[in-house]
Formats: structure tokens, sequence, C-alpha cells
């Protein structure tokens, strides 16, 4: 008897080769049903329908197809076991030699902008996870495929083993499988518990996702590492036009530069510059090359090597602005075939393009020993009407401008955090520092003369007003922080008497 081939896949690139291939080249039989049983009976190929092998029709609008003891019989019996071959010759299930199948696109629907609850709940397989499974835990005597790029792999397996995969193949394949379904039913429960409750984090949760690059070493040349993508969208989807691989640092440092220029609202040009996840230039311009400029000029020293997101495509000017020093990475929603040609001349600098720049992941994650911490993403919406203004004197509309541009920085800083702007500009950071008096006065010392009418933030209340003397003494002219010390009544007195207007959130930013 020939051998048997089980093809049931959602996605069909390819499978019709495929299945030539195994009918031509090796002797297979198919079995198949629904969409492609058609395509290959479409394409003059033989098959033998599910439902007529089974002797029970497809129901349920197809939702019942494959589950069947004679396919899943055929599936999980064990030749080695007299017992298991004669209950199957007794119940005529033949042994599947292979199976193919792979899911419907449950993440991909879910992607889709108005994707309604029960549009995701019909994308949920059911046959096609059981038949996988069960396949993988026999893989001693059959072989699983879950991927379409899998089908040339297993035909020069074939080739280059007499017609019989080897263990070992039919063993690495199992645990593709039991990886792909454990991120699907993962991706599910993600996504059922969106839909309860956005107050409340999941009772339990699975980190997963797939491996779409090996990096060369991670933080450090002794460090492995590797970039693993949840779905299809972030920066799975970034295409990178040219520049050298990607490292473990390199997207570090964009997806913190991606929530950064994600503050800024595509309207308005703007860019950040960043050195090691903290920004040591941000700037709002009329222009998009202008915004540059004024960013890299912030510090033109840390810059040199540093990473830029950039909210607009970008056009010649800004390309050839971007050429004039080296930089390791640059990602914009766009650019100009102009500015592409311009780039080319750094051609090692990596230019990433990520038309969605606000798309962020839901959580943030940390690993602790023994398992990690996991948190909503900072994504808080600002609101300056729940603001207080607490000094005497009041901010008029321009200043008011000025210290959002500041806090939607100093948010991205790493604590304690300080950032000092002027027009629209940071002009000096202290970030990280063991105190805050620390980061406030190297803010205020790289921010020299430019200090003078500019505007400070602070990620966290100041627990004395020694850092709003400080400020006052560079010729600051407004500080916004969140607020909440049992010492607030003295920095909003020390604001008072210096003539400093003096902004509360009631909002903090630690960046840990």
């Amino acid at each position: 008897m020939k051998r048997l081939a089980l093809l049931s896949v959602y996605d069909k690139t390819g499978i019709v080769e495929f299945a030539r291939k195994l009918i031509e080249e090796f002797e297979f039989e198919i079995l198949s049903s629904g969409g492609t049983a058609k395509a290959i009976l479409d394409s003059g190929l033989p098959v033998i329908k599910v439902s007529d092998y089974t002797q029970s029709p497809e129901i349920l609008g197809g939702r019942v197809k494959t589950l069947h003891p004679k396919i899943h019989g055929g599936i999980l019996g064990r030749r080695d076991l007299p017992e298991d071959m004669a209950q199957m010759e007794a119940n005529q299930i033949r042994p599947l030699d292979l199976l193919v199948v792979n899911l419907y696109p449950f993440e991909e629907t879910i992607a889709k902008p108005g994707c309604t609850l029960s549009e995701a709940i019909e994308k949920i397989d059911i046959g096609g996870p059981a038949m996988l499974r069960a396949a993988a835990k026999n893989y001693a005597h059959l072989t699983v495929l879950c991927r379409s790029d899998g089908y040339l792999e297993y035909l020069e397996e074939l080739r280059n083993n007499d017609g019989e995969p080897s263990l070992e193949f039919r063993k690495a394949r199992a645990i593709e499988v039991f990886n792909l379904t454990n991120h699907y039913d993962q991706a599910i429960a993600n996504y059922l518990s969106g839909e309860k409750t956005e107050t409340e984090l999941p009772e339990q949760i699975t980190l997963s996702g797939t491996k779409i690059q090996t990096m060369r070493y991670g933080e450090n040349p002794h460090q492995m590492a590797s970039w693993y993508q949840e779905d299809s969208l972030g920066w799975a989807s970034a295409t990178k036009l040219q520049g050298k691989e990607l490292s473990y640092n390199n997207l570090v440092d964009l997806e913190a530069a991606r929530r950064i220029i994600a503050e800024f609202d595509s309207s308005q040009p703007t860019a950040a510059v960043l050195k090691h996840t903290n920004p040591c230039g941000v700037a709002i311009a009329e222009t998009l090359s202008e915004a540059y400029e004024k960013a890299f000029n912030g510090d033109s020293v840390s810059a040199f090597g540093g990473i830029v997101a950039l909210n607009q495509a970008i056009n010649a000017t800004t390309a050839k602005a971007l050429t004039t020093t080296f930089l390791e990475c640059v990602v914009a929603p766009g650019l100009t075939d102009e500015a592409a040609e311009i780039l080319k001349a750094k051609s090692k600098l990596r230019v990433l393009l990520l038309p969605d720049l606000k798309l962020g992941p839901k959580y943030s994650v940390k690993a602790v020993a023994g398992g990690f911490l996991l948190q909503t993403t900072d994504t808080i919406l600002e609101n300056p009407q729940e603001w207080q203004v607490v000094s005497e004197k009041q901010p008029t509309e321009s200043e008011l401008a000025e210290l959002m541009f500041a806090w939607k920085v100093v948010k991205h800083v790493k604590s304690n955090a300080i950032v000092v702007t002027n027009d629209r500009t940071m002009v000096g950071i202290g970030a990280g520092q063991m105190n805050r008096v620390g980061a406030v006065n190297i803010a205020l010392s790289q921010a020299g003369e430019k200090a003078k009418g500019g505007f400070l933030a602070s990620d966290a209340f100041f627990p004395f007003d020694d850092s709003v003397r400080s400020a006052a003494s560079a010729g600051i002219s407004a500080i916004i922080q969140p607020g909440g010390s049992i010492r607030d009544k003295d920095s909003i007195k020390a604001a008072n008497e210096l003539g400093i207007v003096m902004v509360l959130t009631g909002i903090r930013h630690f960046l840990h």
C-alpha cells in the first residue's frame, strides 16, 4: 500500500507543487479536506477527501472535518505495537506517514483594524492544533510539517535518506509544532484576557515568540542573543533599506527611540537622537531637517554613533544632514527617492522604515530570578487641564507648551531624570543619577547659557527645595514635576521667592 499524507492548510502557498512531488516522485497518496482538497483536485492531481475516507460529512460550516477516530488513529497509531496495528486494521484506519497543517491566521485577524470578537473567535483553529500536537507526540512514527517553507526541506530529507526521513529530522519538526501551538494558544489567551478587562493583568501569562534573527552577541560579546517576535507587527514589519545587520543593542536603542518619537504628533516635525537608550537630543521645529539639526546640536558629542528617530518621512535636506556624522541607525516612517540615494553614501548606516512608530507593546517585562515582572507600558495620555499651577506666577500658553515638551522627554530618561529645554529643544539632561540634586546639576551644567529662560522637568518630586534654588540660579524660568513630597510647600515657596513658574502634574514617570 502506498504511503499516506494528510494535507490540510489555510495558507496554500506551495501546497499544490508539494503534493505533486509527493505523488509523482515518492508515490504518496494524498488525503485532504476543504479548500486544500479543492486546490489539489483543480490542479489535476488525485486526492482522497477526508469526508469520503471517514464516511462522515464536514459539518457545522466546516468547523468539524478532521476530528474523527480514523484521522487521529492514523496519526497516533504506534507501528511498533502489534495491538495498535491490530486495532487500526480492525477499524480500517490507515497509518499516516506525513501530516501537513498550518493554522487559521488568528493573530493576523486580530491585528486588523475594527476586528470584532466574533471574527476573532472564528479564526481560532481547533482541528489543526489537535492534529499537529498528536503528530508531534508521535514523531517516532511520522513526520509533521507546520511551515510552508519546510516543504523543500522535507523533500530533500527524503531524497537524501532513501525516502525515509531521519528520527532527528522528525523530532526537530515536532519541536517546531509544540513551539507553534504554544505561541498560538497564548495569543488567543492574551487576546481574550484583554477583551475581559483593561484594569487587571492576567492570572497566567506565557512569553512566546518566533525567532527571526540570531544576533552575533548580546549587550557584550560573551553573551548570546536572538531576536524573537510575538507577531508580524512592530519591528518585524520594519523595512531595512541598507546598512549592517542589526545588533542586540541597536534594537534596544531603536525601541527607546521609537517610544520617545511616538510621544509627538506627526504634524510637528520632531527628531530624537539617543545613546544607550537615553536621549541626548530631542527637538521640534518648522521642518524635519531643522528639528534634526537642533536635536543633534543639543549634545553633538554624545550624538556621535547615536540612534536617530524621525516622525516624518526623510527628505533630501534631512538626508544630507544625517550623512555629516557617524550614526548607527536611523528610523522614520518613510523617505523620498532622493533621500534614499543620498543615504547610500553611508553604506554602513542602518536605515529602517517603520510606518507606524506609535504601535508599541502592551506590556513591559523584566526578568527576575525564577520568573519575571509584568507591567502595562507607560503610555498614559497627559492632560494639561489636570495639572496644577502651584506658583504665584502663571504660565503663558507658550510656556505650557514648552513644559509639555519637556515633560514628554523626561518620561523617557533613566531615573533619577532631569531635562532642561529651551525653544522646544532639549539642551541639558541628568540621567540615571543616584540622587536628584546630582541629576539637576548635571543637566544645568550641560545646558550652560541655554538654561537662561529655559524650562526644567523632573520625572519625580523634589524632596527638598535645593534643586529649585539651583535651577533659579542657572536662569530656569519654569519647572514641571509630579509633586507628592511631604516638602512640596518648601519647593513651592522657593519658586515664589525666586519668581519661577511651578506646575505639578500628579503623575510620576520613573524609568529604571
